[in-house]
């Protein structure tokens, strides 16, 4: 993991407004979310696993279920997930489990990050501060 420092930071948006801007920029709402804090997610490449920039946000006023909910940016990172490549090596499932668990673990959920996108990432977060910031 690798923090980007930004003017974006500790700044407050409405998350309904932060969808509107980011999601056509081609970032998404992590999976990761919970009622008070989020993250969006830009993937940036698929090389040896995913590499994403992700901006975390944490819920200012209720939690992120609620219409009208403002939302903290919090220190955006760049990160690396290595998958694990064919078989479940364990094969401790069942179909009823399988059904439910379709996709693998992350085999490094911490992997290392290619230093050939970390001028890309923190030039993606110079764009956000544009997109958002004026």
């Amino acid at each position: 993991m690798i923090e980007i420092s930004s003017k974006l930071e500790g700044k407050t948006f409405g998350l309904f407004d932060l969808e509107t801007k980011l999601k056509p920029e081609g970032y998404m709402i992590g999976g990761g979310w919970d009622y008070d804090h989020g993250t969006f997610d830009f993937k940036i490449d698929e090389k040896d696993g995913y590499q994403f920039l992700r901006v975390p946000f944490k819920a200012v006023d209720g939690s992120l279920d609620t219409d009208g909910v403002m939302v903290e940016i919090m220190t955006p990172y760049l990160l690396s997930h290595k998958y694990e490549d064919g078989i479940d090596r364990e094969g401790n499932i069942g179909n009823l489990s399988a059904s439910f668990n379709q996709f693998a673990e992350p085999e490094d959920p911490d992997a290392e990050f290619p230093q050939d996108y970390i001028a890309y990432g923190k030039s993606l977060v110079r764009d956000l501060e544009k997109i958002l910031l004026g």
